[in-house]
């Protein structure tokens, strides 16, 4: 009886020791949930006074043979009708914030004129809509085309033949931009284009001071002479503008001289050669010339030849006073 009686009072004792445990760890609140509805209170219906000897078992008690502990929390104490309808369910996730839409791309034609060295102006026109489109250039009488890169982005360097240098670039539909720059150099050089359309064959000739055809100081357009020498006032140089490749293009050469500047005096031969092509025999072909010296303004003048037969082909025709030869004084 005793024993029995060792056993109900132990059995007591444990009870206890785990509603006591069970307020210290989680308060008279409820432990954390996730989502469950909080289980029935344990009540306690009666502590027996015992010796405080006797301590509770540190180690999960047993049950005496044929008793059984009785549980804290039932499982079938917990309600689980209340619970949410997507409970168990994956979390879904966020739907992508609205973007905004892609600006269309502009279609704008912009263009800039930066004066540079030897009396010359870097162009830079933009045309993003007009990629490997023709393009042709108008500068104070001079015309040349050029085709877009792929990108619409295109430049290049034209000698000027104005002070106040106005520059147009116009595409097939018409659009295109104009921009300017002031060439204060201008003055200190010479110059003289000539232009055409198409395969005409025609080159411009300069022979520096006699030089002989082919020897150095004999500028064209395989030989095109040294902006830095020109710079220093000892030699001429020349500019082809225009795509020679594109149909019916316009071509024009220019050469330059630093007469203002030049060290050396004496003559320079200017002459205008066509060579006979399979593509330009027997066609009369037009060209245009201009020409700035000094104070003399600009001088225009137009040329029609027609070229001889098909059996002369790889002769050239020299022209001469198309262009009048220029008269250097050192300074």
């Amino acid at each position: 009886m005793a024993g029995l009686k060792s056993y109900a009072l132990g059995g007591a004792t444990l009870v206890c020791a785990f509603g006591i445990g069970y307020v210290m760890q989680f308060g008279f609140g409820l432990p954390p949930s996730n989502g469950l509805r909080a289980p029935a209170t344990v009540e306690v219906s009666a502590i027996t006074d015992t010796s405080s000897a006797l301590r509770a078992p540190k180690l999960a008690p047993q049950a005496p043979e044929g008793e059984t502990l009785e549980r804290i929390i039932a499982p079938e104490e917990l309600d689980l009708g209340n619970l949410p309808d997507n409970f168990g369910q994956p979390a879904k996730a966020l739907a992508p914030a609205p973007q905004p839409a892609p600006e269309t791309a502009s279609c704008d034609i912009s263009m800039t004129a930066t004066p540079t060295a030897g009396a010359q102006v870097d162009l830079t026109l933009s045309a993003p809509c007009n990629g490997a489109e023709r393009v042709t250039f108008h500068h104070q009488g001079i015309m040349f085309t050029e085709t877009m890169p792929a990108d619409g982005d295109l430049t290049l360097r034209v000698p000027a033949i104005a002070e106040r240098a106005i520059f147009i670039a116009s595409f097939g539909n018409g659009d295109g931009a104009t921009a300017s720059a002031d060439v204060t150099s201008l003055p200190f050089y010479d110059r003289v284009v000539v232009q055409w359309k198409g395969d005409a064959g025609l080159q411009l000739h300069a022979r520096e001071f006699d030089a002989d055809y082919f020897s150095d100081g004999h500028i064209w357009s395989d030989a095109s002479g040294d902006l830095a020498a020109a710079a220093r006032g000892e030699g001429g140089f020349l500019t082809r503008l225009g795509q020679k490749d594109a149909p019916d293009a316009l071509i024009a050469e220019v050469y330059s001289f630093p007469s203002g500047t030049a060290k050396t005096p004496g003559e320079i031969i200017l002459t205008v050669e066509a060579e006979i092509t399979a593509t330009n025999c027997q066609k009369a072909v037009s060209a245009q010339t201009l020409e700035i010296r000094g104070d003399a303004g600009l001088r225009v003048r137009d040329l029609d030849l027609q070229m001889p037969s098909c059996d002369s082909v790889g002769d050239f025709l020299v022209l001469k006073n198309l262009v009048e030869d220029l008269k250097i004084a050192a300074r």
